[in-house]
This record gives C-alpha cells, sequence and structure tokens, in this order.
C-alpha cells in the first residue's frame, strides 16, 4: 500500500486568504477563468474555492474534488473545472477543522465523539487499499484520512439512509472520512482520479475562509 505526504493546511490558507482578499484575487486569476458548476447549487466558498483553483492552476492539470463540510458535499472536477459530478457526503460525527496529532494510530474504539472530525486541508490524494482489501482514495495515509463509498457495517448508523434526506443536519456520523454514495464512487471518482490521482480540498467549517489554515495534525477515520 503507498504512502502519501500528508499536504500543509497552510496551502489551504494561503488559497483562502486569497479568495478573501476579494480584488486581489483577480490581479492573480483571469477574470474569464472560472469553474463550471453546471447548473448545480453550491455554496459561495465551494464556488469562490473552485475559480481560485481554476484561475490560478493549482493543480496543475490534475483533476480535483473539493468537500464542502457546512453543506455535506462534495463536488468532482476534470482538470479543465468541469464538474464532473456532485453527491451529498457523510463527514466527521464532530464540527472542527483540525484532528489530534496521532488520531491516525489509534483504535476506533479509542477515538472519542469528540474526536472524529474531518480536518480541512488540501491533500494530494491517491488511489489505495484499506485493511479491508477495498480500494478508497488516501488523503492522508499516515492520518488514515480517505474518501471512500459508504460503510454500511454497522446497521445501527443508518448510512444510507443519511445520504439520501434531504437534510445535510444528519450527514454528520464517520469517524473523519468522507463517505459517497458507492455508484458516485464507482462513476466518477474512479474514473476520474485513477489516471493520475488529484488534488482534494476539504473547506473548513468553523474558521472564516479568510484565516490562515496552520498545520495541526494528520486527519482520522
Amino acid at each position: 500500500m503507498r504512502r502519501l505526504k500528508p499536504s500543509s493546511l497552510a496551502r489551504l490558507g494561503l488559497c483562502l486568504a486569497l479568495l478573501a482578499a476579494g480584488p486581489a484575487v483577480a490581479q492573480v486569476a483571469p477574470a474569464a477563468a472560472h469553474a463550471d458548476f453546471a447548473g448545480q447549487p453550491a455554496s459561495p466558498e465551494a464556488r469562490s474555492l473552485a475559480d481560485w483553483v481554476v484561475g490560478t492552476g493549482d493543480t496543475r492539470g490534475l483533476p480535483f474534488v473539493i468537500v464542502d463540510k457546512i453543506e455535506a458535499r462534495v463536488f468532482a472536477f476534470d482538470a479543465s473545472g468541469r464538474l464532473v459530478g456532485s453527491v451529498p457526503a457523510l463527514l466527521g460525527l464532530a464540527r472542527g477543522d483540525d484532528s489530534v496529532p496521532g488520531i491516525g494510530s489509534r483504535r476506533l474504539a479509542d477515538i472519542t465523539p469528540e474526536l472524529r472530525i474531518t480536518p480541512a486541508g488540501r491533500f494530494e490524494a491517491g488511489f489505495g487499499r484499506n485493511l479491508a482489501g477495498q480500494d478508497i482514495l488516501w488523503l492522508d495515509y499516515d492520518g488514515a484520512l480517505s474518501l471512500h463509498r459508504v460503510a454500511t457495517g454497522n446497521l445501527a448508523e443508518r448510512r444510507p439512509q443519511r445520504l439520501a434526506t434531504a437534510s445535510a443536519l444528519d450527514n454528520r456520523i464517520s469517524y473523519g472520512c468522507i463517505n459517497v454514495p458507492a455508484d458516485f464512487f464507482d462513476d466518477v471518482i474512479l474514473p476520474l482520479l485513477s489516471p493520475a490521482d488529484g488534488i482534494v480540498y476539504i473547506l473548513p467549517e468553523l474558521r472564516p475562509l479568510g484565516d490562515p489554515i496552520s498545520l495541526a495534525g494528520p486527519g482520522t477515520r
């Protein structure tokens, strides 16, 4: 199983600081450079970040994914910034933008509810397999943070049912990983990112967009 270098959250902080700068962004990204959301609804924060990614070429020609934690939604774009697909997602039970250092090496039984956070950041993602042999998209291997098909092992958690509701209020249940519908993973994520991997951006939910984000530790599960 391949190890991935954890991305610096500070880089996402720079992205978000530029977004908050207003006119300064126009000097960095041409006015005509916009992501194409194909008419799908999205928050202003997700749209601004997608435009910044396209305008600056931050992915270096790779496809990218934006995870909006507040809306509990995933947006997948090709390298040109065209939306390929968007779905609801399940995220960490606890709200927050930083995970506890060393959380990735803990047993699930030792991860208490307040530690079940999906950290914000910019991650250079790549495919691998989990301990069960299932293919997943690793965001931070050492931190055990990934994007994968919705987990269905614990029936009491009702994860598929949570994804199916119209509200985002019941989408907080995971140990930190991003759960998406199986058909979205198979039909969008796999063919889009498997040729050359890609970049995943997870928006903060507690910090203002313009605040710098420092590296606070690896992800969780």
